[in-house]
């Protein structure tokens, strides 16, 4: 079984609201959200614009708790960390 590389990112819509999501390839899940069904509910109130963050895991597990930490984050904690490229403490 080949390793993959995951990633966390968060993409700011055409309204200002931020998703996080994770997927192995940011361009192609881009794509979908913006183009197909296979996107994200989220996207049909307000079109993707930029992704604003993204880090890489070594595994879907790592990634996935980074992610479920980063949604409970405020709007205002998403933005310190796209920032900095780190949580505050």
């Amino acid at each position: 079984m080949k390793a993959s590389t995951w990633f966390v990112y968060i993409i700011e819509n055409d309204k200002g609201h931020l998703y996080c999501g994770i997927t192995t390839d940011i361009e192609r899940r881009f794509k979908e959200h913006a183009t197909s069904k296979k996107g994200a509910k989220f996207f049909r109130s307000g079109a993707p614009v930029e992704v604003l963050f993204r880090k890489k895991f070594a595994n879907r597990s790592l990634a996935s708790k980074f992610e479920a930490m980063v949604k409970k984050l405020a709007r205002e904690d998403k933005f310190y960390l796209i920032k900095n490229k780190k949580v505050r403490k």
